[in-house]
């Protein structure tokens, strides 16, 4: 199987020269940068979501809300981990080397690559934490999911896979965090649940705000006594 991207008729590898393509057309600054982002900066951003759809559903809607979202982002990490791991024998079995071994001239941005090219880590764990954190919340889970397209895309860019080694990625982050999901969370519910009872620790699941946020109160309205006299709450009608 180590063959599998040889051809140079082969989609895979020409869509590779296209993406890749445009690093040589780009400022050697660009490069710079897309080197930094999808290297680093697409799982930094990724955390930094996590953590901003964190503080946000600790603050708003019910407690069971928060117990609900708080579990789901628990599980978008550790998705993204058993994804990880399942990726080793996948990469071991398949024995893809790195674009840049078989092809030449590619514009590789990262160097000291040595290990096998499918399928992409950085493409699995960004989508397992999209996915995962898209369970959790959607409307963050869909920025997330969007950060981990754009790293799919910088991967290639930057030389170091094929565009099958990030689609197989995504496809196995996708897998991990849906389908294993429903057992996740019937297990990090309960605990979430009960640390949203305890002490200080409650404070992970539920803001001090949103538990002293005022209730509305509920406005009694008089029935009118059929045949009598209208009620009355003026002062004149008080015995004299």
């Amino acid at each position: 199987m180590a063959g599998l991207a040889s051809d140079a008729l082969n989609p895979d590898v020409g869509l590779l020269y296209d993406i890749n393509g445009l690093a040589k057309a780009a400022p050697p600054w660009f490069d710079r940068v897309m080197e930094f982002v999808g290297e680093y900066g697409i799982v930094l951003a990724m955390v930094l979501v996590v953590l901003w759809c964190w503080w946000s559903v600790r603050r708003r809607g019910t407690l069971g809300d928060s117990v609900s979202a708080v579990a789901g982002l628990v599980w978008a990490p550790l998705a993204a981990g058993i994804a990880l791991l399942v990726n080793i024998p996948i990469r071991g079995f398949v024995e893809r080397p790195r674009p840049f071994k078989d092809h030449q001239g590619l514009e590789v941005l990262v160097d000291g690559k040595t290990d096998f090219s499918f399928v992409s880590d950085h493409a699995t764990l960004t989508m397992a934490l999209g996915v995962g954190l898209f369970v959790a919340h959607r409307r963050f889970g869909l920025a997330a999911i969007a950060l981990a397209l754009a790293e799919g895309f910088a991967r290639v860019y930057m030389g170091v896979h094929y565009p099958t080694d990030v689609i197989g990625g995504f496809a196995l982050g996708t897998a991990v965090a849906l389908l294993l999901a429903p057992v996740a969370l019937a297990l990090l519910t309960p605990v979430v649940s009960a640390v949203a009872r305890s002490g200080r620790g409650a404070r992970i699941v539920r803001s001090r705000r949103a538990d002293a946020a005022p209730r509305p109160e509920a406005v009694g309205i008089p029935e009118p006594r059929l045949g009598g006299p209208a009620p009355s709450t003026g002062r004149n009608d008080l015995a004299a």
